[in-house]
């Protein structure tokens, strides 16, 4: 079966998939140098997004405590008083909070890149040492 030919899948023909990449312990080493570098890099970005969240989280917290003080209101409905007086702060916290959450499910997906691309490498040179090739000939 070519790989532009249909194959059934729980009852439906659907498209095959593009055959498989072939890699190469230098293929290998560049992507995981590659994934590294992303890791790095998402290290400085989580920590800004982190950052900018704290900052955020700061504004709100003072912008809620200075519109408690300032209502004279009853004391069982200065906290919704201040919810809405602080909607804007508290949509900045929000944004902010999840930019860095985003920020470090990435970090975590490229954690696991990672790994992947050390169990390709490993099944890799263990290919090339069982056809006498590279590591141990």
């Amino acid at each position: 079966m070519e790989s532009d030919e249909l194959a059934p899948i729980d009852g439906e023909i659907v498209p095959m998939g593009e055959p498989a990449e072939i890699y190469n312990p230098v293929s290998i080493e560049q992507a995981i140098r590659d994934c590294a570098n992303r890791i790095a890099k998402g290290v400085r970005i989580c920590n800004s997004r982190y950052k900018e969240f704290l900052e955020a989280d700061h504004a709100y917290e003072l912008a809620f405590a200075r519109a408690w003080v300032a209502d004279d209101g009853a004391a069982n409905a200065k906290k919704y008083v201040c919810e809405v007086a602080t909607e804007t702060e508290r949509q900045a916290r929000d944004v902010a909070d999840a930019a860095y959450r985003f920020a470090d499910r990435q970090a975590k997906a490229l954690e696991s890149e990672l790994r992947a691309w050390q169990s390709v490498g490993a099944s890799v040179r263990q290919a090339y040492a069982t056809a006498g090739r590279g590591e141990g000939a």
